[in-house]
């Protein structure tokens, strides 16, 4: 995998919208952070244009994106909001810039049809916290994605007595983002390659019988069979039928994958949750699932 270099004081870092609008006022907060950590943020065109939901038309999106991964002073992209809109730019999009001039891209929820798209390609990129809303997340969660951006070491360490979690360790590859824009993907180019790596997921807003359909899915295409350890995020705010579905997300996920024999780790902090720590996909990481604890190191 291509790993983009480590930040410097100065650098510039972009913002942008590749799915929902959203105002500059909106931005302020993590304007003021990236100034705090010696950085030099930079607004993308997209910034404050609207088309409907959306942060202008894709073209506006996709050219504001293009402009960022070409220009070589931009050292990396965050994206500013997600919702929905990101999978409409990977076919406008030239990415093969970032193979000789790596950079950070960072984002979650929607921005995963990005990841997974760089993962294809074989190009690391960091699944963290969106620009906006960052203030209301934990101070973990800025601080973590501070250390990630400048080159420091990344171990995320939590106490967890989930009853679903296999014990068991694995040194591999780390992929995946939001269950819902992964199983999207599926079937086309830009679904990478889940063999010997291991998956991480999280979402947001989903009914259980959906969360069940998409389980399903992963495992009866066979890319559940080829996974060597799985990583549970938040499954935040999930929706139930008048008639209940019976289980939770985590049994739903963990009845998908018992009977791999790999470590499976729940209760992540990173997602739709308070302290969303970053994830380095791309970069391989080992993970330590015991009777009392998770550990991932990269």
């Amino acid at each position: 995998m291509i790993q983009p270099p480590p930040l410097q004081t100065g650098d510039k870092v972009a913002i942008i919208a590749s799915a929902r609008s959203i105002t500059e006022k909106d931005l302020q907060p993590a304007i003021d952070l990236l100034k705090t950590w010696g950085l030099t943020p930079v607004l993308g065109s997209s910034i404050g244009l609207q088309e409907h939901q959306f942060a202008g038309s894709d073209k506006e999106r996709a050219e504001d994106f293009q402009n960022q991964i070409n220009d070589p002073d931009i050292k990396a992209v965050w994206f500013a909001k997600g919702g929905y809109g990101s999978i409409r730019l990977l076919d406008l999009v030239d990415f093969s810039k970032l193979k000789t001039q790596p950079k950070w891209i960072i984002g979650y929820s929607d921005v995963t049809a990005i990841h997974l798209h760089l993962q294809s390609m074989g190009i690391a990129s960091l699944h963290a916290q969106m620009a906006s809303a960052i203030e209301t997340r934990s101070a973990s969660t800025s601080g973590e994605l501070k250390k990630v951006l400048f080159g420091e070491k990344l171990q995320i360490d939590y106490a967890s007595r989930h009853p679903n979690q296999v014990n068991g360790e694995v040194k591999a590859e780390v992929i995946g983002g939001n269950l819902s824009v992964v199983y999207s993907a599926i079937g086309s180019k830009s679904m990478p390659s889940f063999k010997n790596k291991i998956l991480f997921l999280e979402d947001l807003d989903e009914y259980l019988y959906h969360i069940d359909r998409m389980m399903q899915n992963l495992k009866r295409s066979g890319l559940l069979s080829q996974i060597s350890g799985l990583i549970v995020g938040g499954m935040t705010d999930m929706n139930d039928n008048t008639v209940p579905f019976g289980k939770t997300a985590e049994d739903i996920i963990f009845e998908a994958v018992k009977n791999l024999n790999i470590p499976v780790a729940f209760n992540f902090p990173a997602g739709h949750v308070e302290t969303n720590l970053p994830v380095m996909f791309g970069k391989t990481a080992q993970l330590s699932v015991t009777s009392d604890k998770v550990s991932l190191v990269f």
